[in-house]
């Protein structure tokens, strides 16, 4: 797993909403074990109105992978949108954790 933290010059954070049919699918769990695999950091979580909210940190070609991820069809359940937004990381993460 790669050690990221927001002094990294290429480290930015994406936080992003995800809607469609992804709560009730395991959309969280698979969502940590991707984000394990390309070794980046933050948190997953649903949100009352049925979309899923989303903060990763790490390199930005991994992220951008990772974004891609999250709108194919490889993610469980049925995406039908991604709103995003990328700024510089924070470093408040040491692992990507699925909340509650």
């Amino acid at each position: 797993m790669t050690d990221v933290n927001a002094s990294d010059a290429d480290s930015v954070r994406l936080t992003a909403r995800v809607t469609g049919m992804v709560q009730g699918v395991g959309f969280r769990y698979w969502t940590a074990r991707k984000a394990d695999e390309l070794g980046i950091t933050g948190s997953v979580r649903n949100d009352d109105d049925g979309s899923v909210a989303v903060v990763a940190e790490g390199p930005q070609p991994v992220i951008v992978e990772f974004r891609r991820w999250l709108g194919s069809s490889e993610a469980p359940g049925r995406v039908s949108h991604v709103d995003e937004k990328l700024s510089p990381a924070e470093g408040e993460f040491s692992s990507f954790d699925v909340v509650l």
